[in-house]
């Protein structure tokens, strides 16, 4: 028996891509209060998505508040002429652009909230109320720049990551001095110094130096990360103490912090399934209210005894409360807040979908190795079998093992080192996915591969079988090395549990959420892993098409399931989950990252809880923010039925309940439970 010495620096892959959203610089945020098709236009953004024009400056705003605060003393004082000039000109300097705007929506039939405006301070002149007009749009106009600069704030607040990140880098000349450059114009493969103490410019690989790095800026980690060479270093993260070479791997366009920044923009653009109700709620409420406020000012005067002024008043009031503004601005300030602070705190959520889709769920699904375990897994134990020579057969399992990606054959591959040939002489190697690797060596075919694929040469004798019951006791893996004739040699491979694994599935627990493994590695080493885990159910040697099959039965048994993985072999179940969560450490795979809805940048577990909790609690914020527009405009409704409502107290609470909701939402930003 020959016990591998386990190496204290496992190899790290960081060739792989990352999804292709990777590809290209961050693009700016979609609008987060642009309406849907059809959907009606709420909000008069100064970016202008709708075409309105930008909102005037706080100076002209403050000059309309003062005029309108005139119009409304002339009035007062019964000076009509002054009092009509300055509500006129506080109109020009606040409310001209929304006024125009207005009327080219009624031109087009569009009934929004500058539509609304429009047809509320033209009556308001009509029937002699150019005070309450004049202050009505001032007001309005003062309330949408400061929502709008709240909303900006929400949409944006993911783009200020990228400040981490430094402009200039020092680059390794020929001569063995650094020059500074430009960050952007580094190419790739070049030699870079990070003094202690200074930020990671770009994403790259440890060449020399050890230090410890702080990346929680990026991934999440609350502690430090200890970098040696080979491992990976991502711009925005600080180096600590020890001076670092690195070998740049991305430009900054395509670095990790650039990637996550534009990905959640490209989230933020996505609409939540509660979104996309408010704004065809909304596209359907508008007009029913419109029409009521016409039926109230020609019916009220021959059924509630009212003047045709009283009746045209209260109509005008029941337009302004009737915007829908708060009501459709209270969905994505709630959904981009929440994207915002998974990110911060190194969760990718892919949209509102994914984010409300989790909430749901009732079993998550986890794959074993690289995402139950850390994924590094140690050669610790290995021997020949039967008449093979270990010499001989540790050079082959090594030129199989060093042309596989998959983390059991890295670890063979490392630990079998020492053993290695002068040359790789594997021809046609091949994937046997969810069984191993097969090649041609010394014109003889040989595999190294699982229990099953040696199960289905037929190859397994009872002694053999024996010895591999001994090591899956001990939660180990085996991998056996074997021609199209005999078992040549067995790899016992230990991959230890990643550290907060058992604390994850208790708090999933906890959360009424049952963690099942789903796994292609033996029964027996599955069962002990999961066992570790404190995971009751745990299924091993299942194929990737056997684990979608798995994840069927438990969506149909239990319902909504998700999927944890960070392999290819994940890639299918992880598609076809409610929810797929793919790890993001270095060992991941781009086809993993690229088909989950969520990816854990930072590899901790207890991530998925904490978005299960951050789902329900963005659910609950959301509802939140949908009674309290709804419900104030109940009242205001009910007050211009009545006779009592006025058109500036009824813009006051518009305006307010959109501010309140804005706020309510970006409470999120700052949410600790993910």
């Amino acid at each position: 028996m020959n016990q591998a010495k386990p190496s204290s620096h496992p190899a790290h892959d960081h060739g792989h891509d990352h999804g292709s959203h990777a590809q290209g610089a961050a693009a700016p945020a979609a609008s987060a209060c642009s309406p849907a098709p059809g959907a009606s236009a709420c909000c008069g953004c100064s970016s202008d998505p709708h075409g309105h024009g930008a909102l005037p400056g706080w100076p002209r705003i403050a000059a309309a508040l003062l005029f309108a605060a005139g119009a409304e003393a002339a009035h007062w004082a019964q000076y009509d002429v002054p009092g009509m000039l300055l509500a006129v000109a506080a109109i020009a300097l606040a409310g001209l652009g929304v006024y125009r705007a207005g009327l080219k929506d009624l031109a087009r039939l569009r009934l929004g909230i500058h539509a609304l405006m429009a047809v509320a301070v033209t009556g308001a002149f009509l029937i002699g109320q150019w005070p309450e007009a004049a202050m009505v749009m001032a007001l309005y106009v003062a309330a949408e720049r400061i929502e709008d600069g709240a909303m900006e704030r929400a949409r944006h607040a993911i783009r200020s990551l990228l400040d981490l990140a430094p402009e200039t880098a020092e680059v390794l000349q020929p001569d063995g001095s650094t020059a500074r450059q430009n960050a952007a114009q580094v190419p790739l493969g070049a030699t870079l110094r990070i003094a202690p103490g200074a930020r990671v410019p770009l994403d790259g690989t440890v060449t020399r130096g050890e230090s410890a790095v702080n990346q929680a800026p990026i991934t999440g980690e609350s502690q430090l990360a200890d970098k040696t060479p080979g491992d990976a270093l991502y711009a925005g993260s600080v180096n600590q103490h020890g001076e670092l070479f690195m070998q740049v791997t991305a430009p900054a366009s395509g670095t990790l912090l650039a990637r996550i920044v534009h990905a959640v923009e490209q989230a933020q653009a996505s609409r939540a399934p509660t979104q996309r109700f408010v704004d065809r709620f909304a596209a359907v409420y508008t007009p029913i209210v419109f029409v009521l406020a016409v039926l109230l000012a020609l019916l009220a005067p021959a059924v509630l005894g009212w003047s045709w002024a009283q009746a045209a008043y209260q109509a005008l009031a029941l337009l302004v409360i009737a915007c829908p503004c708060a009501l459709v601005i209270s969905t994505p300030v709630t959904v981009v807040s929440a994207l915002t602070a998974a990110a911060q705190r190194g969760v990718l959520i892919k949209g509102g979908s994914a984010l409300e889709a989790a909430r749901g769920l009732r079993v998550i699904a986890l794959d074993k190795t690289g995402t139950l375990t850390t994924g590094n897994p140690t050669l610790v134990a290995w021997e020949a079998v039967g008449s093979a020579a270990p010499a001989h057969a540790a050079a082959l399992a090594w030129q199989l093992a060093s042309r596989s990606d998959h983390p059991v054959s890295r670890a063979i591959a490392q630990g079998l080192a020492a053993e290695a040939p002068p040359t790789n002489t594997v021809q046609d190697l091949r994937a046997l996915p969810g069984r191993g690797v097969e090649g041609r060596m010394d014109g003889q075919r040989h595999v190294l591969g699982n229990l099953r694929l040696v199960r289905e040469m037929q190859l397994l004798t009872p002694a053999l079988e024996a010895q591999l019951r001994a090591h899956e006791q001990q939660g180990r893996s085996v991998t056996l090395l074997a021609s199209d004739s005999t078992v040549l040699a067995l790899f016992a491979v230990a991959d230890p549990l990643r550290t907060h694994a058992g604390e994850a599935m208790a708090q999933l627990q906890a959360l009424g959420v049952r963690p099942v493994v789903l796994s292609g590695d033996n029964a027996a080493t599955v069962a002990a892993v999961a066992a570790e885990a404190g995971i009751a159910d745990a299924r091993g040697g299942l194929l990737p098409q056997d684990k979608l099959d798995a994840l069927g039965a438990l969506q149909r048994e239990h319902g909504p399931t998700g999927m944890a993985g960070d392999g290819i072999n994940d890639a299918p179940a992880l598609a076809r989950a409610d929810v797929g969560f793919a790890m993001g450490g270095a060992h991941s795979t781009g086809m993993a990252m690229e088909t989950a809805a969520v990816v854990l940048m930072n590899d901790d577990l207890r991530r998925i809880p904490g978005t299960l909790r951050l789902s329900r609690q963005a659910h609950a914020v959301l509802w939140q923010n949908i009674a309290l527009a709804l419900g104030v405009k109940a009242v205001f409704f009910a007050l211009a039925l009545t006779g009592q409502a006025s058109m500036w107290m009824a813009v006051a609470a518009d305006m307010g309940v959109s501010l309140l909701v804005v706020a309510n939402g970006m409470r999120l930003r700052w949410w600790k439970g993910i």
